[in-house]
């Protein structure tokens, strides 16, 4: 959510953001706002007005009644009921044009970087740098549930019994290297120095309204029927989440905070839920990476942030590149935001993997989360990045370390978390 002082003092710039973002349908939100706004200061200057003549009424009614001037203490009573009854009016007037202001604020979406490209959509996103050498083996690569099917690893037809599309059991080998990745992820970021965390699963509907849009928590969200709490779609709502209404000590940020968590996602609209794989799935598992800082910190942390998540695939063995997300295909909460994609030897092309994102003060807006110096209180910046997102994290790992045989090797780096293996073998 923008600053209302800054729509209405830049109203051209608020509109050509919006442009930007191929969303002219918002264009009448801003006019709108900017008037409500002005009638709401207007309504309030006058109910502040009314409260003063009131007290300076009120000190008079003693005086002339304390005189005997009863005539004229009536008169002024009268003045003062007059005054008392235009209140009355005024505060859920301004009550009902406050939420009517802040409905529509939440709906213009946020200033985006100068640097980020414009474009209307996720075809239009433009690659930014490549990691490692994407390389194509001289035998076939299976499809990833295939390679899974052979350790015994996976079973679908069991989920769909006890929940349907969209789920899966993971098991044996397979599971354990699923675990293994989590586990090393978490260290990972403790070794960068973050501190480790496990969140809340559910969080209120006030905390998701202030992590995210209103279309994608429709798009996302699970509620919990008769009770005001949804399943988290990442562990970043509950973390930012965590300093609602606080105060912050300046000293104290950077927050590096690492969370593992599972997350649950309706992917409405998404392509692929049906698929007999486990790359677009209901539940899976993560490790996420939240930066609370002041403002004039949070580029430098957005450069670092997505470059950890790069160091780590490449840790394992995995190709990846970046890719500069267009205008059109950042969240309105976004100011700027990248993907990093894996390489996929069977598909022969880079695959999502992680998302980087800074937005600026929209979420410290939202929540309030501010700290103070010397001057006073300021929002701070808030930024998200995932370390892994599994099983699609699992999926780049198994297949860039798959080998003719049917056998994967374990990445050096994740084999202290698997016992010592240094492969696992197919089963059948």
């Amino acid at each position: 959510m923008l600053d209302i002082k800054f729509i209405r003092e830049n109203p051209e710039i608020v509109k050509q953001n919006i442009k930007n973002k191929y969303q002219d349908e918002k264009l009448p939100l801003v006019d709108d706002v900017i008037a409500l706004d002005k009638k709401i200061r207007e309504l309030k200057q006058e109910g502040e007005t009314l409260r003063a003549s009131r007290n300076e009424l009120s000190k008079k009614i003693g005086q002339l009644m304390r005189e005997k001037k009863i005539d004229e203490a009536n008169e002024i009573k009268n003045t003062v009921n007059k005054n008392n009854q235009r209140i009355a009016e005024i505060d859920p007037l301004l009550e009902e044009l406050q939420a009517d202001l802040t409905k529509k604020m939440l709906v213009i979406p946020n200033i985006i970087d100068k640097s980020v490209p414009i474009g209307k959509n996720d075809t239009e996103n433009v690659e930014n740098e490549k990691f490692g050498e994407p390389v194509v083996p001289n035998y076939e690569i299976p499809y990833h549930a295939d390679i899974i099917a052979r350790f015994n690893g996976l079973d679908k037809e069991a989920s769909g019994r006890t929940s349907g599309n969209g789920f899966y059991y993971l098991v044996g080998d397979i599971a354990r290297l699923h675990s293994a990745m989590l586990s090393y992820a978490r260290d990972f970021m403790i070794n960068k120095g973050f501190t480790y965390c496990i969140p809340p699963f559910m969080i209120h509907s006030d905390v998701v309204n202030g992590v995210m849009s209103f279309s994608e928590m429709e798009n996302m969200m699970y509620k919990i029927e008769g009770e005001d709490l949804y399943l988290i779609g990442t562990s970043e709502h509950s973390m930012i989440g965590r300093f609602k209404n606080q105060i912050i000590k300046e000293n104290e940020l950077p927050l590096t905070l690492t969370s593992y968590s599972p997350c649950f996602r309706k992917e409405v609209g998404a392509h692929g839920i049906e698929e007999r794989g486990i790359y677009r799935v209901h539940q899976f598992e993560k490790q996420e990476m939240i930066v609370i800082c002041k403002p004039e910190d949070s580029m430098e942390w957005y450069n670092k942030m997505w470059s950890f998540t790069v160091e780590f695939f490449r840790s394992m063995d995995v190709p990846v590149r970046t890719l500069e997300c267009c205008s059109g295909d950042l969240a309105d909460l976004k100011v700027k935001s990248c993907d990093i994609e894996a390489w996929s030897p069977r598909q022969k092309k880079y695959f999502e993997v992680g998302s980087c994102s800074t937005l600026g003060d929209a979420q410290a807006r939202r929540l309030g989360i501010r700290t103070r110096n010397e001057a006073g209180t300021y929002l701070v910046h808030t930024l998200n990045n995932t370390v892994l997102a599994t099983p699609r994290g699992l999926i780049a790992v198994i297949e860039n370390n798959y080998k003719e045989d049917g056998s994967v090797t374990i990445p050096v780096a994740l084999r202290p978390y698997m016992g010592g293996m240094e492969v696992i073998k197919p089963k059948n």
